[in-house]
Formats: structure tokens, C-alpha cells, sequence
């Protein structure tokens, strides 16, 4: 009985340990919306990155959670021509948290690759910003561009949310410890103010005496091209589509890399022989 406990007191943190691996992501970032309505693109991308740590409960299914950072981005002026002269852009630096469940198709210390699933939960922060004709950065959550909180029973949106991660990938053995995937990551969401368009056009006099020059300034930007209307957009004149929620994704190569020794007939336990004698 003795050698039974001592056996199990020593081999289960070698177990945990063995089944945890360090995961690091490198690749792209983009977001499909109002403002860019490609979907999986690399057109007008940025990079994306991300670390985290992977526990094996099976051979086939893991929990994994991590951080990942991006940046999102879209200009009218890339769009087609009916929408180049609404002229409108935004970024957004996107900081998310995330906790996934994980399935392999095929085992690992069997096969040296496997497609593989995910999907979870994750909390993310966000926050549109563009440029002014004077080069100033001008953060737009906080101008209601179109008159979120004051107008038409719109809400202000947050920017702190929650969102709905899910994807997949193809995941191949390297070494016994390390494996490498090219994976795509979507995120559902549950506002369309991610890049701050949604509807349509506040009324511009209730958004000038609301929030003054500067947002009736961002809500509409046509005038500032050449030979463009320069009047502010009549109220209830679509400046988006509600239709659709907006979704960011990152896609990219991720490395997996073991913390402890892989032991195939064990799952990753290794055996420690007990001392003579235990006190």
C-alpha cells in the first residue's frame, strides 16, 4: 500500500507537467465589416501574435488558454467605388483573453499530423481610432458618430466585450515534443461598432450641440475628397449595414512546445521508484 501512494504521490505532478505545453503564435490579423467586406484576406492585414499554455486531458482533446494582441484595420479608399465616397477608415489594436476547448482528429504519438478544431470563450478590448485631416489621432468611441447613446435609442457601445472564438488547423509533429500548425482563429462578436459603423447618420444639428464639430467632423468624411459632396449626409441616410455583426480572425503558424518529457505508453507519466523507506 505504501509503495501504491508513494507511486502516485510522485508520478502525478510529473503527469501534469508532462501533458502542458507552451504555445506561441505568429501571423495576421484582419476584421470583415463595414469597412473591409472581404472575408479571409490578407488585404489591409497586420500582424498578430499570441502566447499561451495547452493541458492534454486525452490524446485527442486539450484545454487551452492565452493572450493573444492584433490590429485591426480598414480605409474606404481600398473599398469599391460606391463606398469610396463615404471615405471613412478606422484602427483598432485588439487585446484579447482566451479559454479553448481542442480536438485532435488523430493521435499524436501515433500519427505525425492531425487536423484539429477549437472553440471557447474570450474576453477582448478594442478601441476605433483614425486620423484627422491635421494628422491627430482621434479616438471615436467617445464622439457617438452616430449619436450612440443620445440618439434613435442607440447605446454606447463598450469596449471591453466578449466574443465567441472557433476555428481550426493542421497540426504536424516535429519532434516528440514539439509540433507546428497553420491555423485560423474567427471570433464572433456581438456589436457592429467594431470599427464605429454600424447604421445610419445622426441627425448632424443633435450630434453638433451632443458632441461638438469634431464628431459631426468623423461621422461624415466625403467632403474631404475632391469633387465630392460636401454636405453632410441627410438624418436616416445609411452610413453601414446592422445587418451583420462584425467578426475579427487571426490566422498563422502556431509552435507547440512540450514541458515535460512525451513517454508514448504512459500518456506523458513518467515512474519514480519509492525510497526504502518513507517517513
Amino acid at each position: 500500500m505504501k509503495k501504491v501512494v508513494c507511486i502516485g504521490l510522485f508520478s502525478l505532478p510529473f503527469a501534469l507537467f508532462a501533458q502542458l505545453h507552451l504555445n506561441l503564435f505568429g501571423g495576421f490579423t484582419n476584421y470583415q465589416g463595414d469597412i473591409q467586406e472581404k472575408v479571409f484576406t490578407l488585404d489591409q492585414s497586420n500582424g498578430g501574435f499570441g502566447a499561451g499554455l495547452t493541458y492534454d486531458v486525452t490524446r485527442h482533446f486539450s484545454i487551452r488558454g492565452g493572450l493573444m494582441f492584433g490590429k485591426a484595420s480598414a480605409d474606404d479608399k481600398r473599398n469599391k467605388p460606391s463606398l469610396q465616397a463615404r471615405n471613412l477608415n478606422f484602427t483598432s489594436k485588439i487585446y484579447e483573453a482566451n479559454l479553448l476547448g481542442e480536438y485532435n482528429l488523430f493521435d499524436l504519438s501515433e500519427k505525425r499530423f492531425t487536423p484539429y478544431l477549437f472553440a471557447g470563450i474570450a474576453a477582448y478590448h478594442f478601441s476605433p481610432y483614425t486620423f484627422d485631416t491635421s494628422g491627430n489621432k482621434i479616438f471615436l468611441q467617445p464622439l457617438s458618430t452616430e449619436g450612440e447613446g443620445f440618439y434613435d435609442n442607440r447605446k454606447t457601445y463598450k469596449l471591453t466585450q466578449l466574443a465567441i472564438p472557433f476555428g481550426g488547423g493542421l497540426k504536424f509533429r516535429v519532434t516528440e515534443n514539439v509540433t507546428i500548425a497553420y491555423e485560423i482563429g474567427l471570433r464572433k462578436l456581438f456589436t457592429d461598432y467594431f470599427d464605429d459603423v454600424s447604421k445610419s447618420y445622426a441627425d448632424e444639428n443633435l450630434l453638433l450641440a451632443q458632441k461638438g464639430p469634431k464628431a459631426v467632423e468623423m461621422s461624415y468624411r466625403g467632403n474631404e475628397l475632391k469633387n465630392s459632396n460636401p454636405d453632410y449626409p441627410v438624418a436616416g441616410t445609411l452610413r453601414g449595414s446592422a445587418k451583420q455583426k462584425d467578426w475579427y480572425y487571426f490566422q498563422g503558424i502556431n509552435i507547440s512546445i512540450g514541458l515535460g518529457a512525451i513517454t508514448g505508453g504512459n500518456f506523458g507519466r513518467r515512474q519514480l521508484d519509492c525510497p526504502g523507506r518513507v517517513l
